[in-house]
């Protein structure tokens, strides 16, 4: 029977377009070389401490455990998914049942140790059960997945509902990772709460943020906007600098550049611009932001959420009420 892995696409999901387009997921740890030089757990231990150290000894073990599950635990037909933060999608799979170690200019951007495998979609995390979305939230570099959720990820790319109740997957960890994984977990969660505000409140939750950086803002009335939703300065007047304009897209999908550069014509010499979007943006999107005559800021999703919990202990009635969040104290290392 085959088994289904989580194989995360580095930091903030960083490498999720090239392990679209190469077919592949794809880990770090390029110092070990192949890893088929290492015939036992002990000899690759050895080989992890030598070039990694052993600090945290529960990190090392926990580290061995998923270059060696890499390697020999994943088998030809397993379901592999891999994630992007900033789409909120889930890249499905199958290992394809060969591994390799590639040469230094021939890399998934900086990971060497390669699986191959064949994509068969991609699945929006909006349509999976809460239990899963849980589960899925592991900071872990790689992890196995449950039957349940197996079943789940193929229904969903069939486009079938999911099943109502399943158990979450543990995760093996320290306190640290622990610790890393609930924030994880957390920043997702905060992230889903963001999307069920309807575009109106959006438009509020984003002067809020910037309310609670130290601004003052004025929200567009409802009707045609003329390409700006919020604008934001100092003195509320626009008469002392910053001068901000802001453009929100709410869950209409990645933005391309075409859109981005209608917005820019509306930023004026001496005046920054904040483009949102929880769809995310497309790369020829982020190329125009670069080169724009006047400064763009692009704020997806992640960045959203990042920027919630930054500033929220400033946050205003208003702001509150629209994301309501706790503070939870956790032991320090």
């Amino acid at each position: 029977m085959s088994q289904g892995w989580m194989v995360r696409a580095g930091e903030g999901g960083r490498l999720f377009d090239l392990f679209e387009s190469r077919c592949c997921v794809a880990v770090g740890w390029n110092a070990l070389g192949h890893l088929s030089q290492y015939h036992s757990n002990q000899e690759l231990r050895h080989a992890y401490i030598e070039h990694h150290g052993n600090a945290k000894p529960g990190r090392t073990a926990n580290a061995v455990a998923m270059i060696r599950k890499f390697f020999d635990a994943i088998k030809p037909g397993d379901l592999v998914v891999t994630y992007s933060p900033e789409l909120r999608e889930y890249l499905i799979g199958i290992d394809q049942g060969q591994y390799e170690f590639l040469s230094s200019d021939n890399q998934v951007e900086d990971y060497a140790h390669v699986r191959w495998v064949k994509w068969e979609g991609k699945v929006s995390r909006d349509v999976l059960t809460q239990s899963t979305r849980n589960s899925l939230g592991s900071t872990l570099a790689l992890f196995s997945l449950s039957e349940a959720i197996i079943n789940e990820m193929r229904a969903a790319l069939e486009g079938k509902q999911p099943a109502l109740s399943q158990e979450p997957e543990e995760v093996e960890a320290d306190l640290v990772q622990l610790s890393e994984h609930i924030r994880a977990q957390s920043h997702e969660l905060i992230k889903d709460r963001i999307l069920q505000l309807t575009p109106e409140d959006m438009e509020h939750f984003a002067a809020a943020i910037l309310r609670a950086m130290g601004y003052r803002t004025k929200v567009s009335p409802r009707g045609p906007d003329r390409g700006v939703d919020v604008e934001a300065s100092p003195d509320g007047l626009g008469l002392t600098k910053p001068h901000i304009k802001v453009e929100i897209k709410h869950r209409n999908g990645s933005i391309g550049s075409s859109v981005l550069r209608s917005f820019i014509t509306v930023v004026r010499s001496g005046q920054n611009g904040i483009f949102v979007s929880t769809g995310g943006f497309t790369r020829e999107a982020r190329y125009e932001a670069d080169r724009a005559p006047n400064p763009i800021t692009l704020v997806d999703l992640d960045d959203l959420a990042n920027l919630a919990v930054d500033n929220y202990p400033h946050f205003d009635t208003e702001g509150r009420a629209l994301l309501p969040l706790m503070q939870v104290y956790w032991p320090a290392e």
